[in-house]
């Protein structure tokens, strides 16, 4: 099968194991961009760990579940996006307020929208979890 958005296909895993009641997903290939949109993840307790396999090919993550998400995904294209315009996203891929991360890529590292908030930064849109 030919990966066209390794990004997305890992945040529909995640998703339908979640839906299917799983406790953990292996997700591949890993990279280092999806190892910091997991971290974030974890961060904000959507997800409860992750550990990398070394498979010898692309590599693999182990994501173990805590059952707190209700929808994720990746956002395609990579809308770049100021601090001013993060409340417009928000608004497009969160169903509440204050309800829910965007995974932002930025300067200063994969982070969520309201650490970039905080720091008074934008950056690329990646991905959303709720």
């Amino acid at each position: 099968m030919a990966r066209l958005n390794p990004i997305a296909d890992a945040m529909t895993a995640i998703k339908n194991a979640g839906d299917a009641g799983k406790s953990e997903v292996i997700v591949e290939p890993a990279s280092k961009l999806l190892g910091a949109m997991l971290r974030v993840m974890q961060e904000n307790g959507f997800i409860s760990g992750f550990e990398f396999i070394d498979d010898g090919r692309g590599g693999q993550f182990r994501v173990q579940l805590s059952g707190t998400i209700n929808k994720c995904g990746a956002i395609s294209p990579r809308f770049p996006v100021s601090m001013a315009d993060m409340e417009y996203w928000e608004s497009q891929y969160l169903p509440a307020k204050n309800f829910g991360i965007l995974i932002v890529s930025t300067s200063k590292g994969v982070i969520s929208h309201a650490e970039a908030r905080n720091a008074g930064i934008g950056g690329q849109l990646l991905g959303y979890v709720y």
